[in-house]
């Protein structure tokens, strides 16, 4: 009998302190959790951090994730962003080699993602796209064609919608 592995997508506030990122992921690796990615920036207020965690495994290890997490001395809040109630992005930014016989069929594919072209070289482009996942592997395949020189994706930031679960906190 297998367990279906599921995705869910934690944001954390945390204390904006030295090491807390790092108290973070050492949980996660202390316990065998999988981090599919983790995007990490200080918020409005510079006391305080958010972390977008998104964690993969069976309901069991997901909620175990979310109980051991919220144990943390550091950190303030964490719930699940989920995917109709928040807005995700990724940043992407891919070096691809552009000759010139090739470069205007990169720059369309480009155009068609809404890329912006972030450096020209005389044998290479740097594409910079941002969106959801699946539009960022999308535009990843489309460009299989190519020879990818260099990729870096960010991971997932996202944010709720609305504000019923914004959290204020006073100290």
């Amino acid at each position: 009998m297998s367990t279906k592995l599921k995705k869910k997508v934690f944001q954390l506030l945390v204390d904006n302190n030295p090491g807390v990122l790092s108290r973070i992921s050492g949980l996660f690796s202390r316990r065998g959790y999988n981090i599919e990615s983790i995007t990490a920036g200080v918020t409005a207020d510079p006391r305080f951090t958010r972390i977008t965690i998104v964690a993969s495994g069976d309901d069991v290890i997901l909620d175990q994730i979310e109980k051991q997490v919220r144990k943390l001395v550091d950190v303030r809040d964490i719930h699940e962003l989920l995917p109709d109630d928040s807005v995700y992005r990724e940043l992407a930014m891919v070096k691809v080699r552009a000759e010139a016989d090739k470069r205007q069929s990169i720059l369309a594919t480009a155009n068609i993602f809404r890329g912006n072209i972030v450096d020209v070289s005389p044998d290479s482009l740097i594409i910079e796209i941002t969106g959801s996942q699946s539009k960022v592997d999308a535009f990843l395949k489309l460009l299989e064609g190519y020879e990818i020189l260099e990729l870096a994706r960010t991971g997932i930031a996202g944010l709720g919608r609305g504000t019923d679960k914004v959290i204020y906190l006073d100290e």
